[in-house]
């Protein structure tokens, strides 16, 4: 399975992006699909993930601006991000769980900054 996640780039803070990711894989009845991101010298975080049912979960920093979202037609997933601050630049991974197999896109830089 191969994903690949695009949308990053700089954005002034207060902005938006979108980021999507495309699955070469369908993604009807997966266990899962979400996004991670990671800055150097920190660990990696939790953005979002959604489930094959619809139900979505959100990292602490990011809720109530983040929106998660699928079109399963499209194989893809979507991240739409508002009111972007300077500690949400990072660079963000999807990753999606086929026969209980985590696979990982390659990455998309967002950097948010004036």
């Amino acid at each position: 399975v191969q994903l690949q996640a695009s949308g990053g780039g700089l954005v002034q803070p207060g902005g938006s992006l979108r980021l999507s990711c495309v699955a070469s894989r369908s993604i009807f009845n997966i266990g899962g699909m979400g996004w991670y991101r990671q800055t150097p010298g920190k660990q990696r975080e939790l953005v979002a993930d959604i489930s094959s049912g619809g139900r979505t979960n959100y990292g602490d920093s990011v809720k109530g601006r983040f929106t998660i979202s699928r079109d399963n037609a499209k194989n893809t997933v979507y991240l739409q991000m508002n009111s972007l601050k300077p500690e949400d630049t990072a660079v963000y991974y999807c990753y999606g769980v086929w026969d209980g197999y985590h696979y990982w896109g390659q990455g998309t830089l967002v950097t948010v900054s004036s």
